[in-house]
């Protein structure tokens, strides 16, 4: 079993730049089979009614203890505790109660079908943008067959790790990369630098595992 590893390569507070950029690396490794799936989370029952009249068909999932399934059949379940798509939100304020942060996502959509709502309705909140399925060319002169399985471009909205936990007011893009550690040393974070490199940009800090 193989994991990946992801570098950020770029950052910026101008949320259009952050988008068109990522897009631009994302297109390096584009191909046929390429998906993209979005994701965040809110902090405010304001902040999840807003959202989901942005992206109605997105599905959206609050916070249950484990417990509360238990013996419950699924169809009788509180439609936040096993997750509601936007249209279908509850509308009294209680039904949050104990249920945030909320989350969000699609998943393994087309390319182009969800990037720019999403990002227009991101506002202040953390999310990501994925876009999986690439497909890394080779880069003989460095030394690196090309990259299928772990190829894949982030963009993080309002944070600059994977795990959206803390809030910043700029954005991250990531490239990711088969994890390839030997004697402590990650052997294919030269092949991030060199995709970095195609499309002008530059590693600017360390890789991020989850």
């Amino acid at each position: 079993m193989s994991n990946d590893i992801a570098y950020p390569v770029f950052r910026t507070p101008d949320l259009a730049l952050a988008l068109s950029t990522a897009r631009g690396l994302m297109e390096f490794g584009r191909c046929e089979f390429s998906d993209v799936s979005v994701y965040a989370k809110f902090s405010s029952v304001a902040e999840v009614r807003r959202v989901a009249k942005e992206l109605p068909e997105a599905w959206f999932q609050g916070q249950a203890e484990y417990e509360e399934s238990g013996g419950v059949p699924w169809e009788k379940q509180p439609p936040l505790a096993v997750g509601v798509q936007g249209l279908g939100l509850p509308a009294d304020p209680t039904a949050y109660e104990g249920r945030l942060p909320v989350e969000c996502g699609l998943s393994e959509l087309p390319v182009g079908s969800i990037e720019d709502v999403f990002t227009a309705a991101i506002g202040a909140n953390a999310g990501w943008i994925n876009w999986e399925m690439l497909s890394w060319p080779d880069a003989p002169e460095a030394g690196f067959h090309g990259e299928s399985k772990h190829a894949a471009v982030t963009l993080l909205f309002n944070s600059h790790t994977r795990s959206l936990d803390e809030l910043v007011e700029d954005h991250t893009i990531l490239v990711h990369v088969r994890s390839a550690v030997f004697d402590g040393v990650q052997t294919r974070e030269p092949y991030a630098h060199w995709l970095a490199q195609q499309v002008g940009l530059t590693v600017i800090g360390p890789g991020q595992r989850l």
